[in-house]
């Protein structure tokens, strides 16, 4: 796309947008007092692009913007009501989706349903899984920026690491039975939000995590049902080995005993944790090659170009079938 869009997207997934506005555009972010639901802005988290622009949700309806991209229903539902005007609702949209789908397969329906907006799935299985009726769709895949050499995986402690936010609330949804039940087994440290509650560090800003990951000689993830979690590729950029259930897109990553180890079996995965407590040398070398899947499949050039398509198609589909605001 040679012109530079003006775009409106809420903070809803820190690490996806971080990667997100690295696309060559101007994205503001919404702001309001005490950081509600997607509207805590660039916070100190991570290291932003500096065309990623705070600005106070009354000012909204100022911009001169191209393009909106939601990614909840709220968005979708109420906050454009709030803080856009008509002409903006009426402008061209993305949905971003992020999760998989809750409930019964026949269930499993779409809370959008119109012709002219874009709806991109972060992976083909919420793709497959969602019944999207009359809205199109499209894949991309995750990005995972690379890491720098000072982060690179060294694996000296004897324990293995994982990183899952709102355990606490989600429980079996995010393993946290799983994860309770391996770490009975094996030595296991846990990172994410709200994760003091079971005895974890916290949320802390991403490089931290980062660079305190590639001591840890694994990465389990215990996750059960959720769309391809950015922590795991993430560990798998730094070079650690990754243990996991085998469910949702995760399959498609791994491929077992080669570049990570995946099973529905939990005594298997303690197992292969164990094995790889005991054999830092297999532990590098699987590292190795969950590095090499990341940088040929996740890589930040592929991923810009991909929503760089779906930005076209979007303006294009307003082209073909524009409509009234909502």
């Amino acid at each position: 796309m040679e012109r530079k869009l003006n775009i409106l997207i809420w903070q809803i997934h820190g690490s996806y947008l971080n990667t997100l506005v690295q696309a060559p555009h101007r994205f503001y972010l919404p702001v309001r007092p005490g950081k509600p639901e997607g509207y805590g802005g660039r916070g100190p988290t991570y290291l932003w692009s500096h065309d990623t622009i705070d600005v106070p949700a009354e000012e909204v309806r100022g911009l001169d913007l191209d393009l909106i991209i939601y990614q909840t229903q709220k968005n979708f539902f109420e906050d454009a009501q709030e803080i856009l005007t008509s002409e903006q609702r009426a402008l061209p949209a993305i949905y971003l989706e992020h999760n998989t789908p809750q409930g019964r397969i026949n269930e499993m329906v779409h809370p959008v349903n119109d012709s002219g907006v874009l709806l991109v799935h972060v992976t083909h299985f919420n793709d497959l899984f969602w019944d999207c009726r009359e809205t199109p769709t499209r894949v991309i895949d995750h990005a995972v920026m690379t890491s720098a050499p000072e982060s690179a995986y060294t694996g000296e402690l004897e324990k293995g690491v994982s990183l899952v936010n709102d355990m606490p609330r989600r429980k079996r949804v995010v393993g946290g039975d799983v994860f309770a039940r391996a770490r009975e087994d094996v030595p296991l440290d846990l990172f994410g939000f709200d994760s003091k509650g079971v005895g974890g560090f916290g949320d802390l800003p991403q490089a931290e995590v980062h660079e305190r990951m590639k001591s840890y000689r694994f990465y389990f993830n215990p996750i059960r049902y959720t769309s391809l979690p950015l922590s795991i590729l993430e560990a798998m950029e730094i070079g650690l080995p990754v243990v996991a259930l085998a469910t949702t897109e995760l399959v498609t990553v791994i491929k077992n005993g080669e570049n990570g180890f995946i099973s529905t079996n939990v005594a298997h995965l303690v197992q292969r944790m164990r094995e790889l407590l005991a054999n830092p040398e297999e532990a590098r070398l699987i590292g190795k090659a969950g590095q090499h899947t990341v940088r040929e499949r996740f890589n930040l050039e592929r991923f810009v170009a991909d929503w760089e398509a779906a930005f076209e198609e979007a303006l294009m589909l307003k082209e073909v079938m524009p409509c009234v605001s909502r």
